[in-house]
C-alpha cells in the first residue's frame, strides 16, 4: 500500500506522515489521532485499516509500528473539547496535535478522510486512506489501540457502563446503562440528546451503534 507514499515522494517530499483518528462515533471518551512517518519503502505485513483487524492483531502491529517508525505521535482531544467545539473540529485538533508532536518534522501529511486539519505543511485528504496507504493504516492502528487502552482503564473507574466491552460506542448494553445510571463525566452530552429525550418521554431508544 505504498502508492500514495511513492506519489508524493516523487514530488520531492522526504518525511511523509500518515494521519488517522479513532473515536469519532462513541458516546463517551476522547477522540484520538496518530501521525506516523515510516521508513521509505517499508511495508509491514498485516497493516491495513484498523477496523478490519482483530484486537489481538492490532496490539501486535502496534508494537511493530512503534518500533520501526521513523517517528510517530499519538494525541487526543478531550470530551470537554468535543463538547466545546463539536466532534469534527475536535477531530481536526487531535490530528493537528499528532502531526505537530512528531519528533521528526514531517514535510507532507496524508490525512484519512475528506478533510484536512490546518497544518503548517502541505497535506492531502484521502478518502478510505486507511485501506490504501501504509502510513495512514499504521496511524489508524496506533490511534485505535491507544484509545481502546484508555477506555479499558476508564472501565475500572466507571464499571457500571461496561466500557471494556464497547469502548464507549452506542451499543444496546451501553445505552441501557446510560438510562439506568445516567451519564458520567466522560460522556459526550451532545451525543446523548436522543437517548435522554427518549427517557424523559418514556420512549424506548432505537439508536444504532455509532461508527
Amino acid at each position: 500500500m505504498l502508492e500514495y507514499e511513492q506519489l508524493y515522494q516523487s514530488q520531492g517530499y522526504k518525511a511523509i506522515c500518515g494521519v488517522d483518528e479513532a473515536g469519532r462515533g462513541p458516546l463517551a471518551g476522547p477522540v484520538f489521532a496518530a501521525a506516523v512517518i515510516l521508513p521509505e519503502g517499508l511495508e509491514i505485513e498485516g497493516v491495513t485499516d484498523s477496523k478490519k483487524l482483530s484486537e489481538k492483531k492490532r496490539e501486535k502491529l502496534f508494537d511493530i509500528i512503534t518500533e520501526k517508525a521513523v517517528a510517530y505521535c499519538i494525541a487526543s482531544a478531550s470530551v470537554e473539547e468535543i463538547e466545546e467545539m463539536n466532534i469534527l473540529q475536535a477531530d481536526m485538533l487531535a490530528m493537528k496535535r499528532a502531526v505537530e508532536g512528531l519528533s521528526v518534522k514531517a514535510d507532507f501529511a496524508m490525512i484519512d478522510g475528506n478533510k484536512s486539519p490546518k497544518l503548517d505543511i502541505p497535506s492531502v485528504a484521502i478518502v478510505k486512506g486507511d485501506s490504501s496507504s501504509e502510513s495512514i493504516a499504521a496511524a489508524s492502528i496506533l490511534a485505535k489501540v491507544s484509545r481502546d487502552r484508555l477506555m479499558l482503564e476508564l472501565a475500572e473507574t466507571y464499571p457500571e457502563y461496561s466500557f471494556e466491552k464497547h469502548k464507549g460506542y452506542g451499543t444496546k448494553i451501553h445505552r441501557e446503562a446510560i438510562l439506568k445510571y445516567g451519564p458520567c463525566e466522560i460522556h459526550r452530552m451532545s451525543f446523548l440528546k436522543k437517548i435522554l429525550a427518549g427517557k424523559e418521554n418514556g420512549e424506548k431508544d432505537e439508536s444504532t451503534e455509532n461508527g
